[in-house]
C-alpha cells in the first residue's frame, strides 16, 4: 500500500522513486492502490483472437521492443500482443467498486476480465480506466490485447517508425506505464480541474457535490467548503511558484464516503510588453524561459525508462547546469515525470503528438531552403486525422491541465501533421487560456499563436523580435560521440560535428555567448538547445544515450546559465 505522505514529501519521494510500484496518479491520491507490474504471460497471434497458449513472460510497465521488457522483440504489422496475468485482492481491499487503471498502451487496447470484454481504447499515450467491479470473482484472470497500426497516421505516433534511423527512432508496442488497481466507494471523486491566480485557487471537483477542502499552508491549515463539486479558496500571504521556488500546496477533499490527497501551486502567465518588446512573463514579472528539447527515450527501456527515479536525475542534471526548462517533444510522460518537474522546480514546454503523414519534401526540404510559408488549412484534410489529432490535444490537456510546470503548450511541430493552426490554436485557447501557446513551432507560422516560434540549425542564430514574444523552439544540436556509449557504431545524426569533448564544449558555449545572450536583451523569451540525452543514431545530446556520461559540466557551463536569465531583469 502506498500513501500519499510517503509520496508527496520530498525525501520519501527519493526513497520510492526506485520502484514503478509507485502510485502513478500524484494529483489524486488515495489509500487504495494495488499494482500489477512485474512478470505476465505474453503471446504474439496474427489472428485478432485471444491465444489459448502464452508462452512467453514480459515484464511491465516496459515495451516488448525495450531490453527491460526480457524480450526486445519489435512488434510487426498485423501482429497482436496479449497480455495475461490472475490476481486475487488483499484482505479488506475492496470497497464498492474496483477500478482497473492502465497508464498508456500504444496504439489500442482490448481488455478481459475473466473472459469477458470490459471495453476497448484507442490512442496510445494516455490514460484509461474500466469499472471491472461486476466481474470480480475470488481468484481473477486478467487478459489485454492490443494492436498496433502505426503506419495508418490516424492515430498519433510521435517519432516512432518501423524503418528507423536518423530522426526516426524504435517503434514502441503494447503496455509501456503502469497497470493498477484501486479500490472507491460507491460515490467517488473522479477527476479535479485545479485553476489558480496569485492568491487563490478553485476546484471543480467531479463525482462529489459536498465535502470538506483542507489547504496545508506555511502558517497552518485552513478549510474550506465543496459545495455543488465547486471550491473556491483565498490564501493570505501566498508562495508563489517558480522554477528557483518550487513551492507546492498540499490539500486534501474529504467527502462522506471518500478522500483524495492532491496538490496546486500558486503561479500567473501573462504577456506584457517591457521596455517595448514583448516578453512571456511569469508571476506579472518578464522570465527568461532557459531550455533544452527532452524527447524522453532511454536506452534500456525505450518510452520506459528503468524507474521513475531517472526523471529525477535528468532533471537535477539540468537544473545544475543551470536549465530551468524542458520542452517535452512529442510525447506525454507518466504523470510521475511531470509531479517530479512541479516538485523540484522544472518548467516544461508540453508538445502535443503529431499524427498524419510526414513529408521530406513538404516538411523538411522547403523549409531548409527558406520556404517556410504553406496555407495550412488545405494540408492534412483527411477528416479521420483531423478529428483523430484534435481528440487528443483536448485529452491530453485534460489530463494534464493541473501541473503547474507546464506552462505552454506546441500544437504542431516542423509542419508534421499540421492543419488549420488557426483553428487548432482558438480550440485549444477554449480549453486552456491560462498556458502559453505555440501553433507552429519551426515553421509553417501565420495563423493564430501567442508566440513567434522558430528552429535555426546549420547557420548563425540571426531573430528579430516582432509583434509577439520571440522563441528559439530548437537549435543547437551539436553532436559528439562517445566511444562505448552509442547506439549506432555505424552510423550518426546530428547538427555540426565535434570530434572532442572540448570542441563540444567550446562550441555550445560560443553559441550561447555569441549568438543567444546578446538576442535575450533584443527581445528573446526562451531558448530550446536540442537536446537532453542522445537518442539512438543522434548523438547531439549533452549526456549520452545510456545517462553514462555528461558531455557538459555545470562548472563550465552555469556561468553562462545565469547570464542568460539575468538578462531580462538587467534591460
Amino acid at each position: 500500500m502506498a500513501t500519499f505522505k510517503t509520496l508527496f514529501t520530498a525525501e520519501g519521494e527519493e526513497k520510492n522513486m526506485k520502484s514503478w510500484d509507485l502510485y502513478p496518479r500524484p494529483q489524486l491520491r488515495r489509500d487504495s492502490f494495488l499494482p500489477l507490474g512485474g512478470s505476465w504471460d505474453f503471446a504474439v497471434s496474427r489472428v485478432k483472437s485471444i491465444p489459448e497458449e502464452f508462452p512467453l513472460q514480459i515484464q511491465l510497465p516496459f515495451p516488448p521492443e525495450s531490453a527491460l521488457s526480457g524480450l526486445q522483440r519489435i512488434t510487426q504489422e498485423g501482429e497482436y500482443l496479449y497480455y495475461k496475468r490472475t490476481f486475487k485482492l488483499p484482505e479488506n481491499f475492496l470497497k464498492e467498486k474496483l477500478l482497473l487503471h492502465i497508464g498508456a498502451a500504444d496504439q489500442i487496447a482490448h481488455v478481459w476480465v475473466n473472459g469477458s470484454l470490459v471495453g476497448s481504447h484507442k490512442g496510445g499515450y494516455l490514460p484509461f480506466t474500466f469499472d471491472i467491479t461486476h466481474l470480480l470473482q475470488e481468484e481473477n484472470t486478467l487478459i489485454i490485447g492490443t494492436e498496433d497500426h502505426l503506419d495508418d497516421h490516424i492515430l498519433p505516433y510521435g517519432k516512432q517508425r518501423r524503418d528507423r534511423g536518423g530522426m526516426w527512432y524504435t517503434p514502441v508496442s503494447g503496455i509501456w506505464q503502469t497497470v493498477w488497481l484501486e479500490s472507491v466507494p460507491e460515490e467517488y471523486i473522479s477527476s479535479l480541474r485545479i485553476d489558480v491566480t496569485q492568491d487563490s485557487f478553485s476546484l471543480a471537483v467531479s463525482g462529489a457535490k459536498a465535502g470538506i477542502v483542507t489547504v496545508k499552508t506555511e502558517t497552518g491549515d485552513l478549510t474550506f467548503p465543496l459545495e455543488e463539486g465547486v471550491c473556491h479558496g483565498k490564501l493570505d500571504h501566498p508562495h508563489l511558484w517558480s522554477p528557483e521556488d518550487p513551492y507546492l500546496y498540499s490539500f486534501t477533499i474529504q467527502t462522506a464516503e471518500d478522500r483524495i490527497s492532491s496538490y496546486f501551486a500558486l503561479r500567473t502567465l501573462e504577456i506584457k510588453k517591457v521596455d517595448g518588446l514583448m516578453r512571456l512573463c511569469l508571476n506579472g514579472k518578464p522570465y527568461f524561459f532557459h531550455g533544452l528539447l527532452d524527447q524522453g527515450y532511454w536506452s534500456d527501456g525505450l518510452f520506459t525508462p528503468a524507474s521513475p527515479e531517472n526523471y529525477i536525475r535528468d532533471i537535477k542534471e539540468m537544473k545544475a547546469l543551470g536549465f530551468n526548462m524542458l520542452r517535452k517533444h512529442i510525447k506525454i510522460e507518466p504523470e510521475i515525470f511531470y509531479y517530479a518537474c512541479d516538485r523540484l522546480g522544472m518548467a516544461v514546454f508540453q508538445d502535443f503528438v503529431n499524427n498524419g503523414d510526414y513529408s521530406f519534401f513538404r516538411d523538411t526540404a522547403l523549409p531548409t531552403i527558406g520556404i517556410k510559408r504553406l496555407n495550412d488549412r488545405h494540408l492534412h484534410k483527411d477528416p479521420l486525422t483531423r478529428a483523430a489529432f484534435l481528440k487528443s490535444m483536448k485529452e491530453t490537456v485534460n489530463h494534464l491541465y493541473n501541473h503547474p510546470c507546464i506552462v505552454y503548450w506546441t500544437i504542431f511541430n516542423e509542419g508534421w501533421g499540421q492543419f488549420d493552426s488557426s483553428l487548432a490554436y482558438e480550440k485549444l485557447k477554449e480549453m486552456d487560456n491560462t498556458r502559453f501557446i505555440d501553433s507552429a513551432s519551426g515553421w509553417f507560422g501565420g495563423g493564430k499563436s501567442d508566440v513567434q516560434s522558430e528552429h535555426v540549425y546549420f547557420k548563425k542564430v540571426k531573430l528579430k523580435a516582432g509583434k509577439k514574444p520571440l522563441v528559439l523552439s530548437e537549435f543547437g544540436g551539436y553532436s559528439h560521440k562517445v566511444e562505448g556509449h552509442v547506439f549506432n557504431t555505424e552510423k550518426a545524426y546530428g547538427y555540426g560535428k565535434c570530434e572532442t569533448r572540448e570542441d563540444f564544449v567550446s562550441a555550445v558555449c560560443r553559441l550561447y555567448e555569441d549568438e543567444i545572450l546578446p538576442l535575450v536583451k533584443k527581445g528573446l523569451c526562451a531558448a530550446v538547445y536540442t537536446q537532453v540525452s542522445d537518442v539512438e543514431d543522434e548523438i547531439n545530446g549533452l549526456l549520452t544515450y545510456d545517462r553514462r556520461v555528461q558531455k557538459l559540466l555545470p562548472e563550465e557551463f552555469l556561468p553562462i546559465s545565469q547570464a542568460l536569465t539575468s538578462a531580462i531583469r538587467e534591460k
